[in-house]
């Protein structure tokens, strides 16, 4: 299960997560992100500090984030590790 905390200013919007990245949660994690994409232009934070599992296809829609331009925030080994493979 993953939850999906959102909040919105007027020029950065925050996604926090809380849960497994996997599977159905990451199709929701991305109609989330284009929901809040579609809005007024600002910067977008997704953070994954809550995060206990990603798989494969939160990975790649970890990257897609990043390519757009989406900030991922963690901490911890896992998360880390993931982010740093992303980022490189």
């Amino acid at each position: 299960m993953l939850r999906i905390a959102i909040s919105i200013e007027a020029d950065e919007a925050a996604l926090t997560l809380h849960g497994r990245l996997a599977g159905p949660w990451a199709a929701e994690l991305e109609r989330c992100w284009k929901e809040i994409c579609l809005g007024a232009p600002r910067r977008i934070r997704v953070e994954l500090e809550a995060v206990t599992f990603i798989d494969a296809s939160g990975k790649t829609l970890l990257r897609k984030i990043h390519e757009q331009g989406g900030t991922l925030v963690c901490s911890g080994c896992m998360t880390r590790a993931i982010v740093d493979e992303i980022v490189a």
